[in-house]
């Protein structure tokens, strides 16, 4: 388990981030008429996020390309329908880039088998809304989201000396990302969803910020950390 003193060095870093998520909840700019400005405060968070955890070994990958790719990827979200297919596949690459700092070890065969039948379930409850492209698009991203969760949560290890805060924050934030889409899928595809937009926000942010602090490392050798991630 990590030192709580990496916590404390690390927590004032996180405080752009709430400032950010604070400014977009109280200022809860109206959906119904999309603008530049507010698809800026919306990215306000993700941007503060940035450079955390950077001195981690081998999850550089995670924080130096995955916030760009989220950025850019918001941004589509938040104006108007044209945009909502490359908004999709930005994301997809965000979910690749992300499992990619997951990595493939340990395997986990059986929770990898519990998430492809959910994720099959959910395409399942969203395929009679679909049409077009996006019949096969949402398919393709309901897979890669659910690898992502996937990897991120087959490290994760809650008994033992090789207990990490991190792996639980890789799969704590991993799964309130595909709540976050999820919502926002039935939302735009499905029917109405109940406080839609505070669902799919609040989760999305929180994902954001735990699988960024998943890549805060503490301060131990590099090869002490693979050594424990092997094992």
């Amino acid at each position: 388990c990590n030192s709580p003193g990496t916590v404390k060095s690390e927590g004032p870093k996180l405080v752009p981030f709430f400032k950010a998520t604070c400014v977009y909840f109280v200022l809860w700019l109206p959906s119904s008429s999309p603008s530049w400005v507010s698809a800026l405060i919306k990215c306000l968070p993700r941007g503060g996020s940035w450079g955390w955890g950077k001195e981690g070994p081998g999850v550089e990958n995670l924080l130096d390309n995955s916030p760009q790719y989220s950025l850019i990827t918001k941004l589509a979200f938040s104006i108007p329908y044209p945009l909502l297919l490359p908004g999709l596949l930005m994301f997809a690459v965000t979910h690749m880039l992300y499992a990619s700092a997951f990595g493939m070890r340990p395997l986990a065969l059986r929770t990898g088998l519990v998430m492809g039948v959910l994720s099959g379930l959910c395409y399942a409850l969203l395929y009679p809304g679909l049409s077009g492209a996006f019949t096969y698009l949402v398919g393709v991203y309901v897979a890669l989201i659910s690898f992502m969760g996937w990897r991120a949560i087959a490290g994760l290890q809650l008994a033992g000396a090789a207990w990490r805060w991190t792996e639980l924050a890789a799969g704590s934030g991993a799964l309130l990302f595909i709540i976050s889409d999820m919502t926002l899928a039935l939302n735009q595809f499905c029917f109405p969803v109940p406080y839609s937009r505070a669902v799919i926000m609040s989760t999305y942010y929180a994902a954001q910020m735990l699988i960024a602090l998943s890549a805060v490392e503490s301060r131990e050798p590099v090869e002490d950390y693979r050594l424990n991630k092997a094992n």
